[in-house]
């Protein structure tokens, strides 16, 4: 009787290309995969591991199942990533990323340099920034984190921590914005810190340097810096329930705009910044589309749930009747729906701060040659005027998607400024 696995044969392929693969009759390696995206320098897959999908990437050194069986389906891992053990599907994790035992990272996460977790760790359409580090028993979707400049001085988030991304309306127009793009990638910025046995009722926004107290269940926006959250705990009542009433609404869809602005911002720094730090790395160029990929799809993702609430706005509540404001708030936001999402779908980030942006990269690529090293160094060294002028190009991108949604819906008067943090 044969005992080898059907998908022997590539497993073979494998260990010829000098993948470390103890016990390979244990593992699952599916037909679809694309063995020539799997590289043979350093690789270690662990008894029990299965592989598929045929955009899987496999770079060098990454060790898969040290810890448990590991899945991987659709994800594009970059040098030295270790997944200990879980389920992980169509993601990316760049160099060194890591996460341990009993990790469930769906679709549409990016993990960049270092970012880590513990043990028990649920993603999906998160976006975690070089050094970000997550404690252990946490769901932690919808999210974009930045902040800390070492895995010295990282953002964390305490274990058992919960961001709830689901209302009782059935919305999820809920995605949180800790730190935030234009400064974030700059990676100087001092880290935020969410203390365990805590949560956070998205969508919300904090700013770098705070540190919220652990047991701390955050409801409000963090605008200031460097502060002390402890948060209240409700006091028991027994109310009426007003279905459909959105007393929110206003905030809810400033911070999805915000949202959305910063990942186009994101994505605008990958492609004319990141890009040129892929094109030297082996696989670069399919890491690189997979996350211009995962960028599109958590601004769909976000899109559509806003899209999904404003549908709900025409019912309003018997008891909103001579609550005039609100109730043409939620009209002028089922109405112009439509144009509020090809809004936040055009390429408006493309051309903005055009200028500030050229005299960036001029003075980037200048800094790269004359001094070297891979993109956190490179990115971390810039003299601080360089770092400031990304920062203002990107956040040229930010002000001029935010200030087109605020003209496009005036009853929910959510920009009263154009301050370049938008809070």
């Amino acid at each position: 009787m044969d005992l080898k696995p059907i998908s022997y044969e590539k497993i073979e392929q494998l260990i010829r290309k000098g993948v470390n693969i103890p016990t390979p009759l244990t593992i699952d390696v599916g037909d679809e995969v694309n063995i020539d995206q799997i590289s043979g320098r350093s690789v270690k897959i662990y008894p029990g591991c299965r592989i598929y999908g045929e955009k899987t990437v496999i770079s060098a050194g990454v060790q898969l199942g040290h810890e448990a069986p590991v899945t991987v389906e659709n994800c594009q891992l970059g040098p030295q990533v270790e997944l200990k053990g879980g389920f992980f599907k169509k993601s990316v994790f760049l160099e060194k990323a890591n996460m341990g035992l009993g990790g469930h990272i769906r679709e549409a996460c990016l993990l960049e340099e270092q970012a880590n977790g513990a043990h028990c760790v649920g993603l999906k359409h998160t976006i975690l920034f070089p050094f970000v580090t997550l404690g252990s028993l946490i769901n932690f979707c919808d999210c974009l984190m930045a902040g800390g400049t070492s895995r010295k001085d990282h953002s964390e988030v305490g274990s058992s921590y919960i961001h709830f991304n689901f209302t009782p309306e059935g919305d999820k127009t809920t995605a949180s914005l800790i730190g935030d793009v234009p400064r974030g990638v700059m990676l100087n910025k001092p880290p935020i810190f969410l203390g365990g046995q805590g949560g956070m009722v998205g969508p919300l926004r904090v700013s770098y340097g705070n540190v919220v107290a652990a047991g701390s269940v955050l409801r409000e926006d963090v605008d200031m810096e460097k502060q002390l959250i402890v948060s209240k705990s409700h006091s028991g009542k027994v109310v009426d329930l007003i279905p459909r009433a959105y007393p929110s609404l206003s905030r809810v869809v400033k911070n999805n705009i915000i949202y959305v602005a910063n990942l186009i911002a994101l994505e605008q720094w990958y492609l004319h910044v990141r890009k040129m730090f892929f094109e030297q790395q082996e696989f670069g160029h399919l890491i690189f589309t997979s996350i211009l990929e995962n960028l599109q799809i958590a601004r769909e993702e976000r899109l559509k749930r806003l899209k999904d609430m404003a549908a709900k706005m025409l019912a309003s509540p018997d008891k909103e009747k001579g609550r005039a404001k609100i109730i043409r708030a939620k009209q002028e936001f089922y109405e112009k729906g439509k144009l509020f999402e090809e809004l936040l779908a055009s390429d408006a980030g493309k051309t903005v701060g055009e200028e500030k942006r050229d005299r960036f990269l001029n003075a980037l690529v200048k800094h790269r040659e004359e001094h070297g090293g891979n993109y956190i160094e490179v990115i971390q060294s810039l003299p601080p005027d360089v770092s400031t002028g990304g920062t203002q190009w990107l956040d040229a991108i930010v002000n001029l998607i935010c200030g087109q949604a605020g003209k496009a819906l005036p009853a929910l008067n959510m920009f009263k400024t154009n301050r370049s943090n938008l809070t």
